[in-house]
């Protein structure tokens, strides 16, 4: 029985004795692990002068520079619509005929009523020119001067009368008939025969019809308001029109919209866009029609022989605090301070990138100009000719700081834009 406590004895001891090397171990693993300095793994580029054009992407569509709609001026039925939809059209040539039957009526009794009016005013006239005449030779009293005078009168206010309503009578008839304002195609057509249409002065008619010009289209594109600031009339633009896959045509923007347009107006999706116009000529073979889609890419400003880095490549971080650079506040200051508004963090913040000296990361501070989409162009001192480190995203976003350890790996194709944001994010 002695030996067996023995026995269980040592037992206890070596698992306790194993158990406390395991811990040792562990802890001398955790020691030693903490000391040994993280390495980022890096891909660079060389800072070089560059060719950077800023662009303004927007959608919209294609649509003619010149297009007319045809609305009903009378209203009726229509009884010729001698042109189809698709058909070109020259300037004059008649395009809708509405019934005339009561406007032509109408214009019969106003011309007899102008008959009478103008017989009545003949009258008049002799009767008040007689009268006149023996009122010069004291034949007749003031009284019936004065009668013959307001007869006269009346007469003439009666056939002036008769003359405006003949007159617009003649245009309500001409109106039965539709004329084309301009050349160009019928682009759409809306009525067929039979239709009844209607139409007044005071208010816009039926649409009928819609007349273009389709040799000369333009695009039209919705802008954002923070962009549009940069667009200005004469800026070339790349037109991508879906229709036409990996063509791109070159246009010139000749409007840009003063009011905007808003969508979703008090809502979170609001969106407030400026409408800017592009005139696209089509080449030979490329026929463009009213409402293609299309994306344009507005070249905005160019800048040559500037020195750029990868957009990724800038970022923000805190600004270095020089020793004994702060101060304790006076007395009086500290109260002074605390009922001054604080700044906001990202006011705090300098734009930076990071460039490699000796395999350690070094910021540099800088300041961007414009970017197309893929580089800055960057203002700084001693950049040209440093490599600057152009991934991954997430590094230089989040994880390098000044004095980081580096090792390059640029045996791939560095990654630039929103590709290499994108892919360091997986």
């Amino acid at each position: 029985m002695a030996n067996n406590g023995k026995k269980k004895s040592k037992k206890k001891i070596i698992i306790f004795s194993v158990i406390g090397l395991v811990v040792v171990v562990l802890v001398l693993l955790v020691l030693l692990g903490s000391k040994r300095e993280t390495v980022f793994t890096v891909q660079t580029e060389k800072i070089q002068k560059r060719t950077i054009t800023q662009i303004v992407t927007a959608t919209g569509k294609i649509q003619p520079e010149t297009q007319l709609k045809i609305n009903a001026e009378v209203s009726g039925e229509i009884i010729d619509l001698p042109v189809r939809e698709g058909q070109r059209v020259k300037k004059g040539q008649l395009l809708v005929r509405i019934k005339p039957d009561a406007y032509q009526a109408q214009l019969e009794r106003a011309q007899a009523s102008l008959a009478v009016n103008q017989a009545n005013l003949a009258k008049a006239e002799a009767e008040y020119k007689r009268v006149t005449e023996l009122y010069a030779k004291q034949l007749v009293s003031d009284a019936d001067m004065d009668i013959s005078k307001a007869s006269y009168q009346s007469a003439k206010a009666m056939y002036d009368q008769s003359m405006a309503s003949l007159k617009e009578s003649r245009e309500t008839v001409s109106k039965t008939l539709i004329y084309s304002p301009m050349d160009g195609i019928v682009s759409q057509r809306l009525a067929e025969i039979g239709q009844r249409v209607s139409g007044s002065t005071f208010m816009q008619g039926t649409e009928i019809m819609t007349i273009a010009d389709l040799s000369r289209m333009e695009a039209r594109v919705d802008v954002g308001e923070n962009d549009v600031v940069l667009v200005t009339v004469g800026d070339t633009a790349r037109v991508e029109v879906d229709a036409y896959p990996d063509r791109k045509f070159v246009g010139t923007v000749t409007q840009i919209a003063n009011t905007a347009k808003t969508q979703g107006f008090g809502t979170q999706d609001q969106v407030t866009n400026f409408e800017v116009r592009i005139i696209v000529p089509a080449p030979p073979g490329v026929y463009f029609r009213p409402g293609m889609s299309l994306t344009s890419d507005i070249e905005t400003e160019t800048r040559k022989d500037v020195l750029a880095v990868p957009i990724q490549s800038v970022t923000v971080r805190a600004p270095k605090k020089e020793p004994g650079q702060v101060e304790e506040p006076r007395e009086g200051e500290a109260q002074l301070a605390e009922s001054k508004p604080k700044k906001k963090e990202e006011d705090k913040l300098d734009e930076v990138i990071f460039v490699v000296s000796d395999g350690v990361a070094k910021t540099k501070v800088v300041k961007r100009g414009i970017s197309d989409d893929t580089y800055y162009e960057v203002t700084g001192e001693n950049l040209e000719g440093a490599e600057v480190v152009s991934g991954p995203f997430r590094a230089i976003n989040r994880e390098l700081e000044n004095g980081s350890k580096l090792r390059i790996e640029n045996r791939r194709t560095p990654q630039t834009g929103a590709a290499a944001g994108t892919q360091s994010g997986q």
